[in-house]
């Protein structure tokens, strides 16, 4: 199919507006939670929680308008849509907590990592060789399980020390929306069940404002309007453990977004190249930078918003330009974003559970689906890799005895965890071993993915 073809405008303003508002409510929920768990954790105050939120929308909104307008140098072309990355939250937060690092440790870490895919995306065919499914299957596996503690923290109520943590009322607001989550994606389908967690977060704040534990102050104190500040939370510094952790995050993203590249390509018809993926590796790499300038995070396209391109049946780039121009506009407004304040901890404790259960989930799947589980040699890599990445989660001090220099590759679960499946997959498959997914390549080219 040919490509003015495959993105013929949509003529009717109306529906064009509704279906780019479908998009950004289908991956709403995932692009607040993200600056919600994050700021909480860093124990951000009110006013930074409400910058994150906002500029992390108008964020999202860039990235998204960098890769739907295809040309030359970047952008896939495709109708995709960008948020924040959920592996980036929990490296994030260990940066932020470690001594000698915080936040602005976090951004510089962000913006190397975006120059890192930048400029190395044209040869990202190759990178990408170390991270065959069994690698990245058991890295993503890693990031969903040490995420799930978060979660369970939370739904208690956030802090351990308090004395209403695990209350029966934090219990009945966590696992009641839990339970909605759940009963959502039972009972609908399409749309409704695309938006379940926003909707159950929605429900979780209606009854705790019934209960009387929704703080309104936020809302109050935020204003109409503000203006893009870079670095608001301060200049940059740049760490090698905190870039080695963020660049290994970019690469998982990178990978994830080549499986959505190519999904979309077959919905729309389009044959993907190695060209076009590296004209998408670059627009992701511009857009995490742009995510460490603003002080938010980095970005990657969000797979929810492919099914919603294959139920809905439109695949033109002008329904996500608009959705892509409503995060913008979102992002100037901070009374928008402080609504998402008014969650109570416990409520986005609930929805997380179900968040990165499936970031676990989607690890196990890509292991199912992608990996020979019948090779045992494929069963070690995930044991060890998987078992180091949680043994170092649950126990980091047990390097605490080693010289800074070593300390990088293992001071860090999913740093530690990736560098063992790395390693075992280069030792038992070598650097083609169980790469089963073909793109096609321009003429006179031959290349492979994981």
């Amino acid at each position: 199919m040919e490509r003015e073809k495959i993105f013929q405008r949509n003529r009717h303003p109306f529906k064009t507006f509704s279906l780019g508002l479908q998009h950004v409510l289908a991956m709403y929920a995932g692009a607040v939670i993200v600056p919600l768990i994050v700021g909480n954790a860093l124990d951000f105050t009110l006013e930074q929680l409400t910058y994150l939120i906002a500029i992390d929308l108008l964020a999202c909104g860039i990235a998204t308008l960098l890769q739907v307008f295809g040309n030359r140098f970047f952008g896939i072309g495709l109708p995709v849509m960008l948020g924040c990355a959920f592996q980036a939250v929990s490296p994030m937060i260990a940066i932020g907590l470690e001594d000698g690092m915080g936040v602005s440790a976090i951004y510089g870490a962000i913006i190397a990592s975006g120059l890192f895919v930048f400029l190395f995306s044209g040869v990202f065919g190759k990178l990408i060789a170390f991270f065959p499914p069994v690698v990245t299957g058991s890295v993503v596996t890693i990031i969903g399980v040490t995420l799930i503690p978060v979660a369970l923290t939370d739904l208690g109520g956030g802090d351990r020390t308090s004395p209403d943590f695990g209350s029966p009322l934090n219990l009945i607001l966590g696992f009641g929306v839990l339970i909605f989550i759940i009963l959502m994606n039972r009972f609908t389908k399409g749309f409704l069940r695309s938006i379940s967690v926003l909707l159950g977060l929605i429900a979780g704040t209606i009854v705790a404002g019934l209960a009387g534990t929704v703080d309104f102050t936020p809302l109050k104190e935020a204003g109409w309007f503000h203006m893009v500040q870079p670095f608001y939370f301060g200049k940059p510094t740049f760490h090698a453990s905190a870039i080695l952790t963020m660049i290994l995050v970019a690469i998982v993203s990178v990978a994830e977004s080549t499986g959505v590249f190519m999904a979309l390509g077959k919905i729309v018809g389009k044959d993907i190249t190695s060209k076009d993926l590296a004209r998408g590796y670059r627009a992701e790499g511009l857009a995490i930078m742009l995510g460490g300038i603003f002080n938010s995070f980095p970005y990657t396209t969000y797979s929810q918003n492919v099914g919603l391109v294959q139920m809905s049946r439109v695949k033109t780039r002008d329904v996500i330009f608009v959705a892509g121009s409503l995060l913008v506009l979102i992002g100037f407004v901070p009374k928008i974003a402080a609504l998402t304040q008014l969650v109570p901890t416990s409520v986005l404790g609930g929805a997380m559970i179900a968040l990165f259960g499936l970031v676990l989930s989607s690890g196990i799947r890509m292991l199912g689906d992608q990996v020979d589980l019948n090779r045992h040699e494929n069963l070690l890599i995930i044991a060890c890799s998987v078992g180091m990445g949680l043994g170092v989660t649950v126990v980091p001090e047990v390097f605490a005895q080693l010289p800074d220099k070593l300390r990088i590759l293992v001071d860090n679960g999913i740093v530690a965890g990736s560098f063992t499946a790395i390693i075992l997959n280069l030792l038992f498959n070598g650097l083609r071993g169980n790469q089963r997914n073909t793109v096609a390549v321009e003429p006179g080219e031959e290349g492979e993915v994981a």
